[in-house]
């Protein structure tokens, strides 16, 4: 295929635009709900730091509980019915926030409740979306689509993330939940538009295998793969440390920084915004300096800004959280694209869902203990040593990229994972 034409991939793939128009919705309503679930909780129910540690760690508590069976279940089922049943789901459980709160009815725990519910619908729909995208993409087209669908996920996280502010300082907090579930509508109507139809699952295929045993084989191909095993051990540590200044951000521009609720969502934003040139940055640089020397740049060299975060300061200081917050988002897609478009090659479709849940289960598990974790060390010590604590861990996650395979090769393998338990084939050049 031509360049010309995987230029135009948007332009000429109806399927994979719907997909990509519904995932940026979905995207910036969840945006929109990072900065606004906390400041309600913040500011009309007067939560402590911990409880909006817990908080936050609902959100990705039950990756934890089903990340691993809903691998397997997924791959027993068509992919984009489950996506659809999950932003369903999702639209009316944010719908529930300001009605609850118009009836006197609003509270933490029920915060916390629809947080897990939805949580729980994010588990399934990320899965199934993830095994979905290459069934209607060619192997030449994704790299490209997995680029453009990270650079509009940040993009419409930045808009989210500015628009939560707005919102909450123009019609309230609570009523930013409005426009989180109206988005999860929006990416409904686009998933209901896709004409692509996978086939049905042969039931009898799948009935003599046992759940447990499909859970295994995802988790033994994580284990004893080297390349993939490095991947998902370096992003559980680094979402470890990510959401644990994540999940008090909020409450340390606030209560230390002494930044006014209405403006967070646009510092935030602007840090944010560095997850856009991630994207653009992304398969350029693995082009030139190979795909595992530009994740080691991404992942660690861009990683260090993270300690200029809790430095910030009232006025121009500021700019310190904002510089920082863009290194960070930038290196962290980037990083993502590589990482996504390596996997959907080098995994079995078949297998795929299986691999997705068990390094999602590995990789996400630890935000709600990073969550936990900063909520924790926000009430231990005060608001800046937490930060400090927490952004220091960022930079240390990617010495595991350091000390492995990646840090040792030019590119990540691009030949086909073999099943686990037979020997893994590898196009990676060594240095």
């Amino acid at each position: 295929m031509s360049d010309e034409r995987r230029v135009g991939l948007l332009r000429r793939h109806r399927d994979f635009r719907l997909l990509w128009c519904g995932e940026a919705a979905g995207k910036f309503g969840s945006s929109v709900t990072s900065v606004a679930m906390p400041l309600i909780a913040v500011s009309t129910l007067d939560a402590t730091t911990l409880e909006v540690g817990v908080l936050s760690a609902s959100a990705w508590l039950p990756w934890l509980v089903i990340g691993l069976p809903a691998g397997a279940w997924v791959d027993r089922m068509r992919r984009r019915p489950v996506m659809l049943t999950a932003a369903a789901v999702s639209f009316l459980l944010f719908s529930v926030i300001p009605v609850a709160a118009w009836t006197g009815r609003l509270s933490v725990g029920l915060l916390v409740v629809i947080a897990l519910l939805t949580g729980t619908a994010a588990v399934f729909f990320q899965t199934a979306y993830s095994a979905y995208l290459p069934s209607i993409l060619a192997p030449e087209d994704q790299a490209e689509g997995n680029a453009k669908l990270h650079g509009s996920a940040s993009a419409a996280q930045i808009a989210g993330l500015g628009s939560a502010g707005l919102i909450g300082q123009v019609a309230g907090a609570v009523n930013a939940m409005f426009a989180n579930a109206g988005t999860f509508l929006v990416s409904l109507v686009c998933l209901l538009g896709i004409r692509h139809r996978e086939p049905r699952r042969d039931r009898a295929a799948v009935r003599p295998k046992a759940l447990l045993g499909e859970v295994g084989e995802g988790l033994r191909l994580v284990a004893r793969d080297p390349w993939i095993r490095t991947l998902t051990l370096f992003a559980a540590t680094s979402n470890l440390a990510l959401m644990g200044y994540q999940s008090i951000q909020v409450v340390f521009l606030v209560d230390t920084v002494g930044l006014a609720p209405g403006a967070v969502g646009g510092i935030i934003a602007a840090a944010g915004a560095g997850g856009i040139a991630g994207a653009f940055i992304a398969r350029r640089a693995a082009g030139r300096i190979g795909t595992a020397r530009a994740t080691l740049l991404f992942e660690l060299g861009f990683a260090i800004f993270a300690l200029l975060i809790p430095t910030a300061s009232a006025g121009a200081g500021l700019l310190l959280f904002a510089i920082g917050g863009f290194f960070v988002s930038a290196g962290v897609v980037a990083g993502n694209v590589i990482k996504a478009s390596f996997q959907q090659r080098y995994c079995p479709p078949e297998l795929l869902g299986r691999l997705t849940a068990s390094t999602s289960f590995l990789n996400y598990g630890t935000i709600p203990l990073g969550a936990l974790l900063g909520g924790w060390l926000g009430t231990v010590f005060d608001l800046r040593t937490a930060m400090w604590i927490t952004t220091a861990g960022v930079p240390l996650a990617a010495l595991i990229l350091v000390f492995s395979p990646i840090g040792r090769s030019r590119d990540l393998p691009t030949a086909p994972v073999s099943r686990p338990g037979r020997t893994v084939r590898s196009a990676a050049e060594a240095v």
